[in-house]
């Protein structure tokens, strides 16, 4: 068996996610669900544990869910963080930029490098390309970082020009990383659905939803602050598969 909560999961947030896996994993067993001792971290507590046969709960990206795991794996819900300017469950990217940049507005950017942290991520690459193509503007990727925080170091370092960051990510940064103090948010995108929580097909999805959600009630006020985490949503699958997907990095062609 195996669970993960790796996409939120660095600084104080690391400590929260155990405790709130051991309030999980208790309301699990108390309803006849086996469930791993401790959480997987490191890099398989992404594609190898969402391809996993006996996962038991992991989140995912809306990307990969829509592209690749979507019929594969069981919908659990969705967490709502209450990202400002989202709905319930919903969540956006922020646009990132050195706070020394003279460039006053998003469209000043058109054509700027750009740092993204994985072709196949929701709030790094899809959420900005399509924002910026809807606008008749271009983010031409220069630098593929392996993650959002690495994606906002490059930019800080002069590596890139503007990055795009899932905003929840942004909010855990501060206090934590100093990065933050070298950048500004200069633009967002519009809100789409928040990273899923999945388990395997055939997983008996509504009872390991429930369990999260009495878990998540039950977690402290501080741990439940640390991980901006306000409950747990349900959001009808469609939504994430009616996300248009762009072109992928390697297929991108600047506007002439």
């Amino acid at each position: 068996m195996i669970a993960s909560l790796g996409m939120y999961d660095f600084g104080p947030a690391t400590g929260a996610n155990d405790r709130l896996w051991v309030a999980v994993r208790e309301r699990l067993l108390a309803r006849g669900v086996a469930a791993p001792k401790d959480l997987t971290r490191g890099e398989g507590a992404f594609w190898p544990a969402w391809e996993a046969p006996d996962l038991v709960l992991s989140q995912t990206c809306g990307y990969p869910f829509r592209a690749r795991l979507q019929g594969y794996v069981a919908y659990v819900g969705t967490p709502d963080f209450g990202v400002d300017g989202c709905p319930p469950g919903y969540y956006r990217s922020v646009f990132v930029v050195r706070s020394d940049d003279p460039r006053a507005t998003f469209a000043d950017f058109d054509g700027a490098a750009f740092a993204y942290n994985e072709p196949l991520s929701q709030s790094g690459w899809a959420a900005p390309q399509i924002h910026a193509a809807k606008r008749g503007l271009t983010l031409p990727p220069v630098v593929q970082t392996g993650g959002h925080r690495l994606s906002a170091h490059a930019v800080a370092d002069g590596k890139a020009d503007i990055a795009a960051l899932d905003a929840v990510t942004w909010e855990l940064m501060h206090g934590v990383d100093p990065v933050t103090e070298r950048l500004r948010v200069i633009d967002v995108t519009d809100p789409t659905p928040g990273l899923p929580y999945i388990a395997a097909r055939g997983a008996p999805a509504d009872l390991i939803h429930d369990a999260l959600a009495d878990a998540i009630a039950a977690l402290a006020p501080v741990d439940r602050a640390t991980l901006r985490l306000k409950g747990i949503v349900r959001i009808a699958e469609a939504a994430y598969l009616a996300v248009p997907n762009p072109p992928a990095p390697d297929q991108f062609a600047p506007a002439n």
